[in-house]
């Protein structure tokens, strides 16, 4: 793959042609750490090479999180600045691309206020509510990647000799989870994207109205709409323009009915959620709300999670990873959901996708939650597969599919 700083140069041209596939003349919003500015510049390189118009910076600082969380007033924490709303809603209406960087010390925020957190999280889910549902309906590119952090490879890695040990190994597995070591990454994320249409096409094809989960401390129904449309992470923004959402990314996807969801399901994986870590932890559905909740790790975090808004109480996606996945035969715990879901069969609390339904992208908010799409303020995906769990579809006739055996895609999938 060459030296270190070719592999970054790599990276940065693939998260601008295959990511957001800027276009000539288009802005592109940026979102991330300080701590990689040497791959942000790369990718602004790239992005301006491809004929953007303009290329904003947004940085972050956790550092500078850290010590507001400590340091600020309450109040500060319940309002979410009408500046950066209108900032996001701007470049939304220009048809701007956005890149946002993934890179989390799972730790952050650990010995927080609880409230504090759950105080801002609303306030900044309330906040952007208007550019989430812009992103939901794919009214702009956008995708999310990953670059490599001292606190989160430390995380990752704690057996390594050093920090910069740790940081090496966590930038190696991520060139491994998004093909950056193929001959030609570009035409491996077409050939990669083409198969996993293959299988949302073929669970389109059956139109199943529920999904039935069995695992391990897991029996799940899950109803679909009538209308759901299975994808993968690659799609189409409203100007016609082709991206991929997510990189890494293994699943197909749809929209759950929102009433539709009854018994009860464990997570597998942690779940990395407002600095702290929730684990162990078993929902309750009843008609699709969740009815209880119990954590062995992160209880409050939990359910100050579910807590967010009436909509987080129910579920906006479900999505299928086998267990053989590449990013699962890592044997990697990454402690970021951006991982951890294309390693496991997953759910999402929360809003759902506008273009997970046909006609979606089209409808107002109305008309989607009258076909049974959920909306909130929040979308936090958490890890349910394992290479024990059983998925069979249900067609409207009552014939029963096999769709997933022991953690992977039976084998008529």
């Amino acid at each position: 793959m060459g030296t270190w700083e070719q592999k970054l140069e790599k990276y940065a041209e693939l998260i601008v042609r295959v990511g957001v596939n800027v276009q000539k003349g288009q802005e592109v919003f940026v979102l991330a750490s300080i701590e990689i500015a040497d791959l942000v510049r790369k990718v602004a390189a790239k992005a301006y090479e491809a004929g953007a118009g303009n290329v904003h910076v947004d940085w972050t600082d956790e550092g500078l999180t850290r010590l507001k969380y400590e340091k600020a007033a309450d109040d500060v924490f319940t309002r979410f600045p009408e500046w950066e709303t209108a900032k996001r809603n701007e470049f939304v209406a220009k048809g701007a691309a956005f890149i946002s960087f993934s890179s989390p010390n799972p730790d952050l925020l650990q010995g927080i206020e609880p409230s504090r957190i759950g105080n801002y999280q609303k306030a900044a889910g309330n906040g952007l509510s208007e550019f989430r549902r812009a992103i939901q309906a794919d009214k702009v590119s956008w995708t999310v990647v990953a670059a490599s952090t001292k606190d989160w490879a430390t995380k990752v890695f704690p057996d390594s000799a050093s920090e910069s040990e740790a940081v090496d190994r966590l930038w190696q597995a991520i060139f491994q989870a998004v093909r950056l070591d193929s001959p030609d990454p570009v035409k491996a994320w077409e050939e990669h994207n083409a198969a996993l249409v293959k299988k949302s096409d073929w669970l389109n094809e059956h139109r199943f109205v529920k999904l039935h989960y069995r695992a391990p401390g897991t029996d799940l129904t899950v109803e679909l709409p009538a209308k759901h449309l299975w994808v993968a992470a690659g799609s189409t923004s409203e100007s016609g323009v082709p991206f991929m959402a997510n990189m890494p990314t293994e699943e197909v996807f749809t929209v759950p009915l929102k009433t539709g969801v009854n018994g009860h399901v464990s997570s597998t994986k942690p779940l990395s959620q407002g600095g702290n870590l929730i684990d162990g932890f078993k929902l309750t559905f009843e008609n699709g709300r969740i009815v209880e909740a119990v954590a062995e790790k992160g209880q409050e975090f939990l359910r100050q999670l579910i807590d967010s808004d009436e909509g987080a109480h129910y579920l906006g996606e479900v999505a299928l990873v086998p267990h053989e996945s590449p990013i699962s035969q890592s044997n990697i715990l990454f402690l970021n959901t951006l991982f951890d879901e294309n390693a496991s069969n997953h759910l999402a609390i929360g809003s759902g996708y506008a273009f997970n339904l046909e006609g979606g992208k089209q409808m107002s908010r109305e008309q989607l939650q009258e076909h049974g799409v959920n909306e909130s303020i929040v979308h936090s995906d958490f890890m349910i597969g394992s290479a024990e769990m059983d998925i069979d579809g249900i067609r409207q006739d009552g014939t029963v599919v096999p769709i997933f055996r022991k953690g992977n895609w039976a084998s008529q999938a």
